[in-house]
Order: structure tokens, then C-alpha cells, then sequence
């Protein structure tokens, strides 16, 4: 017999984001349907549940016990800011975060919740210049409203089922509140996807989720109507995390991406940690935006025309196979014999980039994929611009093309060390990028000439130690740069070393390395491949 609750504690709140995560899962393809604005690109339902599961991860990521309400809310809010995927996964870090903020040390009434509520309310209209009725935010105000007119004395499951009953009420009438819509017959997806947390809310509160009707816009059309929901100018969405800013910075920034696009986000998580999102028509110009308040980090820019196809095409059933195998194939660009030989011993198809990759050729060889699927491991060797270039143009019937986020080989290991073709393609996606996003990565080579770095000048012959893609250490001595680099990045945690050691680097050179960090890093396990790429002496990732 289930007790129903008469507070939220700690892991009970950490059992409704688990709920929320599963509930996405199950009502991902429906949401996913609904997707018609601001852009009918099909994924509101994928963004949520990727936010959702970052969230998730920050929370399992604590080193201590669960914790009061406030700290894994606050966990949550802090995930899902730096993992937030479209204008979805940035409202939902914000709802989570005016949740923390309202939240107690100790345990969550219902007066606290309907307190939380109203809080994430505010925060959300905080991040929006100019709110359109009949989305997410209208939802959410419906829901903060009616627990207004609760009873004072009204218990947490009350408060929590007549959250969920106003959300329910209010994304009904969202199909006649925006054009677009009411065009497509369909109510708001965001506001869908809300009310899946919701309801998630009320189950782990009484043990039982509100029965809710299955929206399925396909059926109740009968035909599939395309619905363009913004100007086909702004065709790339654009997000990042930003560094050093400050609120002052954050408004400059809104202000500039207002100019250049629609859809602008600009949010901090409440503890220093800012995200950005814009739909507009010149990546370019949303990323110079951001360099101007602050330093940027996990960058994407995507496509519409690329997203919406994809989508379009991808199962919607969610199902593996009979034969247990999905029909995708993932292509690596790679450098060096052993690098190849890595890569192809997962599995991969190898495309060979020994000097300068032309988009054209990536494109080829993606046409030469045999896969209806196919996952594109780029490994830093085009910038974003080509590579979008490159999707559009591989689209067609025989391929859904979706490139992740690898900015090195050594992040493209990591990555397709997670890979299993007999998942669903959305979960594979997701366990692939998030391997990718936590591998630390870098590179030490020798400089070829005298350069100005973001550190200093080098001269020719100087050891440089690269973080990503940026100089880090400079020194004459290469062995000296070497240790100084792995000092620093070994400094910020990890516990597995992976080295691609460079086809022109000395073995006294990668003696010395690999003893420097048994001898200072104890912690630390050191696998040693021979990548034989040229240029950089080795390439590292640290997981």
C-alpha cells in the first residue's frame, strides 16, 4: 500500500526526476510530434529528455548523500543550464531553478511548492523578452495560479494534482492561442512536456500518474501538414555555455542576439554558469556576440533543414530491430596508421585525414556509407560552418546523417566506446555525445615559427601545451611543457589517461611522460597507443 507524502524530501525529489526522465522516454516521440514552433524541426520532446537526463547526472555526479531538497534541485537546475538542448531544455533549467531557489534546507511542503511554482514562474519570464501566449510559459503560469487559489491549508498532494490539472486545462487551449498551432491542429509541445513533469510530480507524491489522453497529430489529421513556424531566413540554432559573465553581460548579450535573431535565451543556472540560445541566419555573428561578455565553451550550431529531416525520418516507433541490430554506421575522420587501426577495431569506417580534409570529402564519403544512419565523428578536423555545410548536403533518402560533437580523435574514442548499434538511435546519440563531452582532451607538438598564442609568443622549436585547441604552456624545453600541461589538466580530477602518441615522437620523450605521472598522479591509469599522426607528439584525452 503506498503512503502518500506529505513532503519531498531529498530522494524523493531525486525520484521524481528519476520518474521525469523515464516519462520523457515513454512520451518522447509523442512530444516529439507536437514540435510545429518556433521551428517544426521535431525534437522538443528529444530536447527534454536530453536536458532532463543531464540534470539527472549532475545529481549522480555529488560525492555525498542525497542531500537537502534545495541542494539537489539546485544539482539538477545546475545539470540541466550546462546540458540544455533547444529552447525546451533551457526553459526546463529554468523552471528547476526557480524551484531551487524557493526551496528549503529542510524538507518541501506544499506551501514551499506552491511557493516553487511561483518562483519558476518568475525566473522564467525573467529569461524572456517577449513572451508568446500559448507555449510552455503560458502552462506554467496556468499551473502557479490555480495553486493561488488553493486553501491555505491545502496539503502537497492537492498543490501538486491541481498543478497538473490547470497545466492539463491550459495546454488545451493553446491550439487556439497561436497561429501556428491552430494551423497545424496541434497543441504546444513544450507545454506537453511540462505537464509529463508534472504528472511524474503527482505519481511520486499519491503512487499514481494521472491517466492524460494520447496526443497524436498524424491521427487526429489524418494527413501530415508542414507548418512553417518562422522566417526561412533564420536557419541555424545556435547555443553555448559562457564563462566570466556577469548579469550586466548576460543583458548586453540578449540585446545583441535580439538584433541578429529570434528565440534569444540568455539564463544562468543561479550560481554562476550562464547558457545562450538563438535561432537566427548568422552563426557567426551569435558566437562574437557571446566572445564579447565572456569565455565560451560547448558550442553547437545546428541546422533546421538538417534536424527537421532527420527527424522526420527517424523511427518513431522507438523499437530495435527484430534482428537486434539498428541499421547505423559510424564513419571517424582520423589521422595516423594506429589511429586508424583504433578506430576500425570498433567498428568504424575510417576516412583518412593526414594533411587538410575538404568538406567534399566528407561528404563523399558519407554518400559511400552503406547505413540508413549514419554517426559522423569529425574529431575537430572541420569547423562548424563546413560542417553544417556538409549535412545539408548529405541529406537524402538514404541517409540520416547526425554529427557529434567530437573535437578530437581522443574524444571520438571515448565516444564510440559507448556506441551500440542495438539501441534506439536517440539513447546511442546521447550516451556517445555525453562520453565525448567528458573527456577532457589536448595535445603537445613542437612550434613550427615564431606566433603570438592567447599566452604569449612562441618561437620556432618551443614545446606548446594545448588545451583543447588552445596554447596553454609555452616553454623552450618540450619534456618541461609536457609536464607543466599534465600537471594542470590532471589537476582538475579524472581517473584514466589515454595517450595518442605522434608518428615523429621521441620514446625517451613518452618515457618521461608516462613516469611523470605515475610518480605525481597516482591516481591515475595511462593507456599508450600509437597514433602516428603527424604534427602534434601526442594527443590525450583524460576521462
Amino acid at each position: 500500500m503506498f503512503e502518500v507524502l506529505g513532503t519531498l524530501d531529498g530522494d524523493a525529489v531525486v525520484r521524481w526526476g528519476q520518474a521525469c526522465v523515464d516519462e520523457l522516454t515513454e512520451h518522447c516521440d509523442e512530444i516529439n510530434g507536437l514540435n510545429v514552433f518556433p521551428v517544426a524541426d521535431s525534437d522538443t520532446g528529444t530536447n527534454l529528455l536530453f536536458t532532463m537526463r543531464s540534470a539527472m547526472d549532475a545529481v549522480a555526479r555529488r560525492s555525498t548523500g542525497t542531500g537537502s531538497v534545495r541542494g539537489v534541485l539546485g544539482q539538477m537546475a545546475s545539470g540541466a543550464t550546462i546540458g540544455a538542448r533547444g529552447n525546451s531544455g533551457i526553459f526546463l533549467s529554468q523552471v528547476l531553478r526557480g524551484m531551487a531557489e524557493a526551496s528549503p534546507d529542510g524538507p518541501m511542503t506544499a506551501q514551499l511548492l506552491r511557493a516553487g511554482l511561483e518562483m519558476a514562474v518568475a525566473v522564467v519570464r525573467s529569461a524572456v523578452n517577449d513572451p508568446v501566449e500559448g507555449t510552455i510559459v503560458t502552462v506554467l503560469e496556468a499551473s502557479a495560479a490555480a495553486t493561488r487559489r488553493c486553501a491555505d491549508d491545502a496539503d502537497l498532494m492537492e498543490i501538486a494534482c491541481t498543478a497538473a490539472e490547470a497545466a492539463a486545462a491550459a495546454l488545451e487551449l493553446t491550439t487556439g492561442q497561436l497561429d501556428v498551432l491552430g494551423a497545424a491542429g496541434v497543441v504546444d509541445a513544450g507545454g506537453r512536456g511540462l505537464l509529463v513533469l508534472l504528472d511524474a510530480l503527482v505519481a511520486v507524491i499519491s503512487g499514481s500518474a494521472p491517466q492524460r489522453r494520447h496526443f497524436d497529430p498524424a491521427k487526429d489529421r489524418g494527413v501530415h501538414v508542414h507548418v512553417t513556424s518562422q522566417s526561412d531566413d533564420l536557419q541555424y540554432e545556435v547555443m553555448y555555455l559562457i564563462a566570466d559573465a556577469d548579469e550586466q553581460g548576460a543583458e548586453l548579450l540578449r540585446k545583441r542576439l535580439d538584433r541578429i535573431g529570434d528565440s534569444v535565451l540568455v539564463v544562468s543556472d543561479g550560481s554562476g554558469s550562464w547558457s545562450s540560445h538563438v535561432h537566427c541566419a548568422d552563426p557567426g555573428a551569435a558566437i562574437e556576440a557571446g566572445l564579447a561578455i565572456g569565455r565560451l565553451h560547448q558550442i553547437r550550431v545546428s541546422c533546421f533543414s538538417v534536424s527537421a529531416g532527420i527527424a522526420d525520418r527517424l523511427p518513431t516507433d522507438r523499437r530495435t530491430p527484430a534482428h537486434g541490430i539498428a541499421d547505423r554506421g559510424v564513419l571517424a575522420v582520423v589521422s595516423g596508421d594506429g589511429a586508424a587501426e583504433l578506430f576500425e577495431a570498433e567498428g568504424a569506417k575510417v576516412l583518412r585525414c593526414d594533411g587538410h580534409l575538404r568538406a567534399i570529402e566528407l561528404l563523399a564519403a558519407i554518400k559511400e556509407m552503406p547505413n540508413r544512419e549514419v554517426l559522423v565523428l569529425p574529431n575537430g578536423t572541420l569547423d562548424a560552418q563546413e560542417l553544417v555545410a556538409v549535412g545539408v548536403a548529405a541529406r537524402d533518402a538514404d541517409h540520416d546523417v547526425l554529427l557529434l560533437p567530437t573535437s578530437s580523435m581522443a574524444q571520438g574514442l571515448a565516444s564510440l566506446a559507448v556506441h551500440d548499434p542495438g539501441r534506439i538511435a536517440v539513447d546511442d546519440i546521447f550516451a556517445m555525445s555525453e562520453a565525448a563531452a567528458a573527456t577532457r582532451w589536448g595535445s603537445l607538438r613542437v612550434a613550427a615559427e615564431r606566433a603570438l598564442t592567447v599566452v604569449g609568443t612562441c618561437e620556432s622549436g618551443d614545446g606548446l601545451g594545448l588545451v583543447g585547441a588552445e596554447v596553454v604552456v609555452i616553454r623552450p624545453d618540450v619534456r618541461e611543457a609536457a609536464t607543466i600541461l599534465f600537471d594542470r589538466v590532471l589537476g582538475l580530477g579524472g581517473e584514466l589517461v589515454t595517450l595518442l602518441v605522434g608518428l615523429d615522437t621521441p620514446t625517451e620523450l613518452l618515457d618521461a611522460i608516462s613516469a611523470h605521472i605515475t610518480e605525481h598522479h597516482s591516481g591515475f591509469d595511462v593507456i599508450v597507443y600509437q597514433g602516428g599522426q603527424r604534427g602534434d607528439l601526442f594527443q590525450f584525452g583524460v576521462e
